[in-house]
């Protein structure tokens, strides 16, 4: 098989939970641990660190993965999902695995993967781990696919456990309360390891204090340690400066970014006491961090948080998809200056459509349509339930022609806001 043939193979013949949903979804880590025997642990060559959350862990993950890599460490980073190559979920100080080790993965696997019929999720993280201690990192950052406790990554044993904050997403996995989606994400921590919890939620607090205090895992709540001043971007938004108060020595200091999402904020504070956590065996000085920070996306090849696709008209895409993202979003969008605001929306099928719809302008132009995998709401139905809301616009088949409309229609002072879902952002920025 040639890559393309090997991409085909993985997408068409193992379920894919991205594309396929609650089909795709095993409640359990038989067939990852059966994998890991298979290729002979090889996440215990390497020290890892291991993200959860419901928002942001992403960009925590890209965040500490650029700093530890300014710093000289060479350094793993697995995520999920890709935008526009599969190969943007494994990479090594930001460069993507080769396409020839994918097809020699899979070629050379082939007894294994008919015999177990992993999930896509569970062949990619088995991948990912192979390849880190085949290429002998100094350190990987593991970001958790969905949830924590049942996901693939969680056989990894971590120097340190990150979870950024709950919110109530894939509810019908995880649970439909905040203290059931806690536990999940609390499945994650690990005997005797540091916890860093980015926000201070009352509704979960307790579900972390219970499971740390069970695994005697120390926890620091990154928000008890600093506030956020300030958090400023202006036009391009490219980057933007944030000023932060550290209680524990007294003193504010400026970071700055160059991701320009306002929410970036709560994820630089995570990601400040993740690297004070790790300092002993993997330091980064201020200076290493101020440069690293400020070019996150080269490093990692960060691609889908408050993207700047034009300037005139200003088209930002970003990846939010859930309530609590979205609502960030919206509020940052609200802080711009511009004429006329056109929305491109588009959602899977298993999301709590009436609160996301809530939360969207109504003087909005909405561009409705789908992206090009079985999860996706149809483009009609969702402008249908959009009506309902009082969110009004025209219907396109694909995000191509959505795109084409909207800016067809917007004068060179318009907003464009492209998102609802990973893959209407990935199809728009091809």
């Amino acid at each position: 098989m040639n890559y393309q043939e090997t991409l085909a193979f993985l997408f068409a013949q193992l379920p894919m939970y991205q594309r396929q949903g609650k089909a795709a979804y095993k409640a359990n880590l038989d067939i990852t641990l059966k994998l890991d025997e298979h290729f002979r642990h090889p996440h215990q060559f390497y020290p890892t660190i291991h993200v959860a959350g419901t928002n942001g862990k992403g960009s925590v993950s890209h965040m500490i993965a650029a700093a530890l890599q300014q710093a000289g460490f060479r350094t793993g980073l697995y995520t999920s999902p890709h935008l526009l190559d599969f190969r943007e979920r494994i990479r090594i100080n930001g460069d993507m695995l080769t396409e020839q080790y994918v097809t020699n993965f899979v070629e050379d696997n082939q007894r294994i993967i008919k015999e177990l019929e992993p999930s896509f999720f569970e062949i990619t993280a088995a991948m990912a781990f192979d390849y880190f201690a085949r290429e002998r990192v100094d350190v990987a950052v593991i970001e958790t696919g969905m949830g924590g406790r049942l996901d693939s990554t969680n056989i990894i044993n971590p120097i340190i456990s990150v979870i950024t904050n709950i919110g109530l997403d894939h509810t019908y996995f995880l649970g439909d309360t905040l203290e059931a989606v806690a536990r999940e994400k609390a499945g994650i921590i690990k005997q005797e390891t540091p916890v860093i919890v980015g926000e201070k939620q009352l509704e979960t607090m307790a579900v972390f204090a219970e499971k740390s205090q069970e695994l005697a895992a120390p926890v620091t709540t990154a928000s008890d340690r600093f506030e956020i001043v300030a958090a400023d971007s202006k036009f391009p938004y490219k980057t933007q400066k944030i000023n932060l108060f550290d209680r524990f020595i007294g003193e504010e200091f400026t970071w700055t970014i160059d991701l320009a999402g306002t929410y970036q904020a709560k994820n630089l504070i995570t990601v400040l006491a993740t690297l004070d956590a790790i300092r002993g065996e993997f330091p980064v000085g201020d200076k290493e961090r101020e440069k690293a920070f400020r070019n996150i996306r080269n490093l990692t090849g960060f691609k889908g948080r408050w993207d700047i696709l034009s300037t005139h008209p200003l088209i930002i895409a970003d990846t939010a998809h859930n309530t609590e993202g979205l609502s960030m979003v919206m509020s940052q969008i609200e802080q711009l200056s511009y004429k006329n605001l056109h929305i491109i929306l588009g959602v899977v099928d298993d999301k709590n459509l009436s609160n996301i719809l809530n939360l969207l302008p109504k003087e909005a132009t909405y561009y409705f349509t789908r992206s090009q995998i079985p999860r996706a709401l149809g483009e009609r139905l969702l402008r249908e339930k959009a009506h309902e809301f009082g969110l009004h616009g025209e219907t396109y088949a694909n995000v191509a022609d959505a795109k084409h409309a909207a800016k067809s229609s917007a004068g060179e002072n318009d907003l464009i806001y492209i998102g609802g879902s990973t893959f209407i952002v990935a199809e728009a920025i091809d």
